[in-house]
């Protein structure tokens, strides 16, 4: 059986669909491969990571109809496997390659309207838990250590505390933290991580938390990943002080950390975080909202905290500037992108995906992305928002124009912002770190799938 390095795989196209017949069937796969020298998982997009084994990471999955796709990393090589009716068949991607009868690089369109890019009866390629899997223990230690924090300062907090914590979330800014000081320390060579990038994640965590209860208060939340929140168990003022105090400890153990440059950083997010909510405010209903607009509050809102802190994480690694400004733009990208998508899922999916209604932001008058794409196509939208859904039906029509009319176009922008989030990783070591940040990337855009 033939192999073929990652690097050409990688650099004949972004993406490869491969197809093989046998019989009357046919079946689309993707294959991935990495950039840079070291190992990348290849092979199906509708997958769950089977097993490791030493270096070799089997994918397994199935596209139902009797095909199924795998691929296996070992060292350097890349090695495709489809299984069509039970019956194994393991071209390489070398010999795909060669073959146009088995291998064509997609169209944009292609890619759009393929049905490898979506997850079948739930079964995707990107794992949360596998991703989060080498800086497991660093987050149980860090949400031990956050809810001792706020119990012992004040008790009067802890059952709010409890729910903060408690309410479900995959903790992704505290993950990429510790992954990418992880990364990093594995860069410089260094035999662990450092006590003060493990404060930043619990600093990033209780910042993020904090804005939460703040924007749940604002917006009148009843519910967020499908619990109750805070300011509807508690009350207004336990929730706004929760927050107040998350915010208040957080910039006190930043000023600890004793590092300038990421007192600086870490600084700006919170002002970033007012002048997003500011804006965001001053825009409702307002249908002349731009891209531009929407993209630099999505900056402010949601992106400058995890630029920020995957900044800071290497920033205690203390690794060239490069390294630091790539770390940035790759929190920075995987933030917007990881923006756009969740505006997507507001009109996509249903309340109970959710855990909160659909088609909340366009309701309040908060106009995002597809939301500004369907505008230039339909100008009924336009009539429906200015007038603030007089009508019963009017919301429901809006969303069903913005899935008809924005989706796609904002579905694009998503993957433009997480293709220049895997480019910033370019000078990451390879290793279990490296494929988690980029498998992080993959996690966000097949949610839209």
């Amino acid at each position: 059986m033939m192999t073929a390095t990652a690097p050409r795989a990688w650099a004949a196209a972004r993406f490869a669909v491969a197809s093989t017949t046998a019989g009357e069937g046919r079946m689309t796969a993707r294959a991935r491969a990495n950039p840079g020298e070291g190992s990348r998982p290849a092979g199906g997009r509708v997958a769950r990571w089977g097993a490791r084994v030493g270096n070799a990471r089997w994918v397994n999955g199935g596209v139902g109809g009797g095909f199924s796709v795998g691929g296996a990393v070992n060292g350097n090589k890349v090695v495709a496997a489809v299984a069509v009716n039970g019956k194994a068949s393991r071209p390489s991607i070398d010999e795909m390659d060669m073959d146009p009868e088995h291998v064509k690089f997609a169209s944009q369109d292609e890619l759009d309207n393929s049905a490898a890019m979506m997850c079948k009866d739930g079964v995707c390629s990107y794992v949360i838990d596998d991703i989060t899997a080498p800086v497991q223990s660093d987050m149980e230690q860090m949400r031990s250590n956050i809810l001792d924090i706020v119990g012992r300062k004040n008790p009067l907090l802890l059952a709010a505390a409890d729910q903060i914590f408690g309410a479900g979330g995959k903790r992704l800014r505290p993950v990429l933290v510790f992954l990418v000081a992880r990364a990093t320390a594995q860069l410089m060579d260094m035999d662990d991580i450092t006590e003060r990038q493990r404060r930043l994640a619990e600093i990033t965590e209780m910042i993020h938390t904090a804005s939460l209860v703040h924007d749940d208060v604002l917006d009148d939340c009843d519910t967020r990943r499908g619990a109750e929140t805070i300011h509807t168990l508690y009350g207004t003022r336990v929730a706004i002080l929760a927050g107040d105090f998350l915010f208040a400890q957080s910039s006190w153990y930043l000023a600890n950390l004793d590092n300038l440059e990421v007192i600086k950083l870490i600084s700006q997010v919170i002002a970033d975080f007012a002048d997003g909510e500011i804006s965001q405010a001053g825009a409702l209903f307002n249908c002349d909202v731009t891209l531009e607009g929407y993209l630099e509050k999505s900056h402010n809102k949601t992106a400058s905290l995890i630029a920020a802190s995957c900044k800071s994480a290497a920033v205690f690694s203390e690794v060239s500037e490069d390294v630091k400004m790539d770390m940035y733009e790759y929190g920075k990208h995987l933030g917007l992108a990881f923006q756009i998508v969740d505006d997507i899922l507001d009109f996509t999916q249903s309340e109970a995906q959710l855990g909160k209604p659909k088609g909340q932001d366009l309701a309040s008058g908060n106009l995002t992305a597809p939301c500004i794409f369907a505008l230039g196509r339909d100008p009924r939208l336009r009539e429906l928002i200015e007038t603030r859904f007089a009508k019963p039906e009017d919301l429901a029509e809006a969303i069903e124009i913005v899935n008809e009319s924005g989706i796609e176009d904002a579905r694009r922008m998503a993957r433009e912002e997480a293709d220049q989030a895997l480019a910033a990783l370019k000078g990451l070591p390879e290793g279990e770190a490296k494929t988690s940040l980029v498998d992080m990337v993959g996690y966000v855009l097949e949610r839209l799938y």
